[in-house]
């Protein structure tokens, strides 16, 4: 069975970037995922000015639409790296909140999407033919987060035999 998740205020919501989880990335705090992911478009360059404003934002959806603001110039490597950085803060996300860990944890092996009508990228979209790059990147760190623990409980392949 996939699992479909979109808004904060339906099942699963805790998987949106916009969830009210905050996370802590280089010894800095945001209030959510989607804070610091779009802070990062402009790390580095003539626009970064912006990134506080970003980190200020009272709300993910004001975040959001200071970081699509197209007036700005993002980093010049950010479609090379823009998936790595959403990894990086997901998986912070669910390293810090145990209660949706243990949310996450229990989707099981489930095919995770984000079921945005908008968005082909992280999403996806209307037609359901998108990428789905935010359900990989959270099934991604599913499985970062079991090897983890495993590891920690003296599972790991090898040890014992």
């Amino acid at each position: 069975m996939t699992i479909y998740f979109y808004k904060v205020w339906q099942p699963y919501g805790c998987f949106s970037n916009f969830s009210l989880h905050e996370i802590k990335i280089k010894g800095i705090h945001w209030l959510t995922v989607e804070h610091y992911y779009q802070a990062q478009k402009f790390e580095g360059t003539k626009d970064a000015v912006i990134i506080p404003v970003i980190h200020a934002a009272e709300t993910p959806e004001l975040a959001a639409a200071l970081g699509r603001d197209r007036t700005r110039q993002v980093r010049l490597d950010w479609e090379v790296v823009k998936v790595q950085v959403m990894r990086e803060a997901v998986l912070e996300k669910f390293l810090t909140h145990t209660d949706i860990r243990e949310v996450l944890l229990g989707t099981g092996n489930e095919i995770l999407v984000e079921d945005s009508p908008n968005d082909c990228f992280w999403g996806c979209g209307a037609d359901k033919t998108g990428q789905n790059h935010l359900g990989k990147t959270l099934m991604y760190v599913r499985e970062e987060i079991r090897e983890s623990l495993s590891l920690s409980k003296g599972f790991a392949p090898g040890v014992g035999e």
